[in-house]
């Protein structure tokens, strides 16, 4: 009997825990992870990177997807409602879709301004930034300039050291845990770097054309030059006339490589590619275009084998 009561009242006692422990606010949770969202897959990246197993991450919008425009979905309203931290590319990219969600899903700590709130583009070099007056006729064009910043492994650690800092604000008892996850991120970066570095390097200076401003960074970086678009102003489709002058350009340059992101109609590469002896690569632009880029290094990895592939084929 004794020994009945006993466990009877320990029952109780371990259901009592449970409800509590149920009833209990996440951020009351001593030991609960930030849950981080991010825009990009990128970004997402990043984050994991840096906080590791103190961190749950997940991206709203998928590698192969274009980033500008994303369906908005009542599940990432639920996600961001639950979200610790927001990470945006910011420079308007994702002005299309994402402010109405931040709204909506009535999380105090995401909203723009917020401590929750972190736009990456603070931490990165920006390049095309606009002079003068932008208006429509010129196409999507970025006043704050151009967001595709992550694709230059610099900004990547220059974004990576941002959140080291927020993560360690955020969770002081952790920032020992973030700083040696950085500083190991910052080792293997610049390690693959010296990698890729030498072997873009015989194609130092080489021309190319892309279909939409997505590589202005990766260009500088790898010291690639981009001399035309197939996208007459960015995000407006090729128009005949332009696609004649283009292929004129192209023959009159040498260019053979026409660079696609996934997402776009390969229609009018293909036709430029065919007039002018060049080669269309599809090229990533996000973690998780293809299912073995799980990384941010496997990202680096996947494109500049390509384009060395393709710049080899069209010597």
């Amino acid at each position: 009997m004794h020994n009945a009561n006993r466990y009877t009242r320990l029952f109780a006692l371990l259901t009592a825990l449970s409800l509590l422990c149920a009833t209990c606010p996440l951020e009351a949770r001593a030991e609960s992870k930030l849950n981080i969202m991010t825009a990009t897959t990128d970004l997402a990246a990043l984050a994991q990177e840096v906080g590791g197993d103190r961190v749950e991450v997940e991206s709203i919008a998928r590698g192969y997807q274009d980033p500008h425009f994303v369906e908005a979905k009542p599940s990432f309203l639920l996600k961001l409602r639950k979200a610790d931290l927001l990470i945006v590319v910011g420079l308007e990219l994702e002005i299309g879709w994402l402010p109405p969600l931040i709204s909506q899903s009535t999380n105090p700590k995401i909203q723009v301004g917020a401590p929750g709130y972190f736009d990456a583009s603070r931490f990165a070099k920006i390049l095309e930034i606009p002079t003068g007056v932008v208006t429509r006729a010129e196409g999507d064009v970025h006043p704050l300039g151009n967001p595709h910043y992550w694709l230059d492994p610099e900004n990547g650690l220059r974004i990576a050291k941002g959140i080291q800092n927020k993560l360690s604000e955020m969770r002081p008892n952790d920032a020992a845990y973030f700083a040696q996850r950085y500083d190991s991120f910052e080792q293997r970066i610049k390690q693959a770097d010296e990698k890729w570095l030498a072997a873009m390097k015989p194609y130092a200076g080489r021309k190319i054309v892309t279909y939409h401003r997505s590589w202005p960074n990766f260009a500088e970086h790898f010291h690639l030059d981009v001399v035309g678009y197939v996208e007459p102003r960015p995000g407006i489709p090729p128009s005949p006339q332009h696609t004649v002058e283009l292929i004129g350009l192209m023959r009159r340059d040498g260019v053979k490589i026409i660079a696609v992101e996934p997402y776009f109609d390969l229609k009018t590469p293909n036709a430029v590619a065919r007039e002018t002896g060049g080669k269309v690569v599809v090229l990533m632009p996000s973690v998780g275009g293809e299912k073995e880029i799980t990384d941010y290094f496997k990202l680096f990895d996947y494109d500049i084998a390509k384009l060395k592939q393709a710049f080899d084929e069209t010597k």
